[in-house]
């Protein structure tokens, strides 16, 4: 390669690599990637009443209450966080809050018989991927345990396959093109229904 067309190239990718920082600094809803911050004010202890403080899910709008066997919080290093209703919204925040590293991700234990299922960190919660309970804004489930007895049972009434944290982020991240298809079905549907209903 001419050494001329090295230059070229060299000059494009510093013209690249400077536009995520120039971005950054524009309008928080104007389209750059600042307007997926997360809005609630930081707090140190995101987790605690979480549902309170994050009722509704970001992304999806869905109550976090009535989601709350599957929903989780993205605590970040700057203590903004995200309380979602499920795995399926926890990904589409990592993937949009990329440069915003997360110090702690909490997601509801079902192996609590609890009104409100409780948080648990995801590093001591394993997933059943994939069994017959119905997933929240996934056709594929992914349900938390934090009971290895728990998980055991609910495996032999339900189906599907034990996996980490990483395996269900990577489910997650796998069937999202599918989900998002569902849910645009399901959400069309819903505003036929509501438009026959009405008129």
């Amino acid at each position: 390669m001419k050494r001329r067309d090295m230059l070229k190239l060299s000059v494009a990718a510093l013209g690249l690599a400077a536009l995520p920082s120039q971005a950054a600094e524009s309008c928080a809803g104007d389209g750059t990637p600042a307007q997926f911050i997360p809005k609630k004010a930081a707090d140190a202890k995101a987790s605690e009443n979480d549902i309170e403080k994050y009722a509704k899910c970001p992304y999806c709008g869905m109550d976090r209450k009535m989601f709350h066997h599957s929903r989780m919080v993205v605590h970040y290093s700057d203590d903004l966080a995200d309380g979602t209703c499920s795995l399926h919204c926890a990904a589409i925040s990592l993937s949009l809050n990329v440069d915003r590293e997360p110090k702690a991700i909490y997601v509801a234990d079902n192996a609590s018989a609890a009104e409100i299922k409780p948080l648990v960190e995801v590093s001591k919660a394993t997933f059943l991927i994939g069994s017959k309970i119905k997933g929240v804004m996934t056709k594929r489930s992914k349900v938390a345990y934090s009971n290895a007895d728990a998980l055991k049972a609910s495996q032999a009434a339900n189906g599907g396959e034990p996996g980490n944290f990483d395996a269900a982020l990577l489910a997650a991240y796998t069937d999202m093109a599918q989900d998002v298809s569902m849910i645009r079905k399901n959400r069309a549907e819903r505003r036929m229904k509501m438009m026959m209903n009405h008129g």
